[in-house]
């Protein structure tokens, strides 16, 4: 069977033009799915996030802190959750990125 040659009716910079879009909106929606992905991940862990603040404001936090203070745990040990900082640092960023979130939906 013969092909038939295809003769185009519009000129070549209004096909890049369009080959340029969909390729810009296929970043686009990689972008926006990988978002969405995340603000899943992000909202599935906030029962996490919210008994880390609970830990934090503890007696158990203050004494698990003094001890690690004192050097009575093993030095192996990753305790991160007991750097001030670090974990102060985690619900701020998390509450930032919620009140973003929530003015964003309203």
């Amino acid at each position: 069977m013969e092909q038939k040659q295809v003769k185009y009716i519009v000129p070549a910079e209004q096909l890049a033009r369009i080959r340029r879009c969909e390729a810009l909106m296929d970043e686009a929606e990689k972008a926006l799915s990988a978002l969405e992905s995340a603000m899943e991940d992000f909202m599935d862990v906030q029962d996490s996030v919210a008994e880390l603040d609970r830990y934090y404001q503890s007696p158990e936090w203050r004494q698990d802190f003094a001890d690690d203070e004192a050097g009575r745990f093993p030095e192996d040990l990753k305790r991160g959750v007991l750097s001030e900082d670090g974990l102060y640092s985690l619900l701020c960023r998390n509450q930032e990125y919620r009140n973003l979130i929530m003015t964003r939906r309203s």
